[in-house]
């Protein structure tokens, strides 16, 4: 398993060593003590998803209220999205960067984003199946998302009219959701991480 971390600080791409023969093929795709030694910090394993999209589907860019954030360790098991990462910690040396990667069933690999950074994906096959895995449970009112084509933001989707739920329609531009204090603190969310201690 190895760990790339990204332009965004604290969140990482994984890749498992895949172990195949005429059989078939097994691999590790998530390992907590691996995974703790990178970040820091265990990952509190609270509630699992599971996502199906089809082609041209653009979700996020979603983030929770830190505290307690959500931080999230994300795989694709069926399909291929371009997965992406924003930094969206007011006071961060690198927000409002945002960063692909290529998540599919061939590579395997895996994202993992710390609490306050925002998620989004735009699928790039039909039933593009995500699996991930996070540290709090869903909490309705602590959910927000950024507008996912807000040009300020200019995230570089692959496709030229992506499919959006109403939610994210909705969603303020970056400078909206700024403005309105929605947004996470860097100094509060690294204070966060420092809280749930060291491995």
């Amino acid at each position: 398993m190895r760990f790339r971390e990204l332009s965004i600080p604290g969140a990482f791409e994984v890749t498992p060593q895949q172990h195949g023969d005429p059989r078939g093929l097994f691999m590790e795709w998530y390992r907590f003590d691996k995974l703790s030694e990178v970040v820091g910090h265990p990952l509190r394993l609270a509630q699992g998803n599971l996502s199906v999209s089809a082609k041209n589907v653009v979700r996020g860019v979603h983030f929770a209220d830190v505290p307690p954030g959500q931080a999230k360790y994300v795989s694709c098991v069926r399909g291929a999205v371009l997965d992406v990462v924003v930094d969206l910690r007011v006071g961060s040396p690198a927000f409002g960067r945002w960063e692909f990667v290529r998540l599919d069933e061939t590579d395997r690999r895996s994202v993992y984003l710390p609490e306050g950074l925002g998620h989004g994906f735009c699928a790039l096959t039909d039933d593009a199946t995500l699996s991930y895995v996070c540290s709090e449970t869903y909490n309705p009112t602590g959910e927000h998302g950024v507008h996912p084509l807000d040009p300020d933001l200019g995230i570089e989707w692959p496709v030229e009219v992506p499919q959006l739920s109403a939610k994210d329609e909705q969603a303020p531009t970056l400078a909206e959701a700024l403005a309105s204090g929605l947004l996470p603190d860097y100094r509060a969310c690294l204070e966060f991480t420092a809280s749930l201690g060291g491995v």
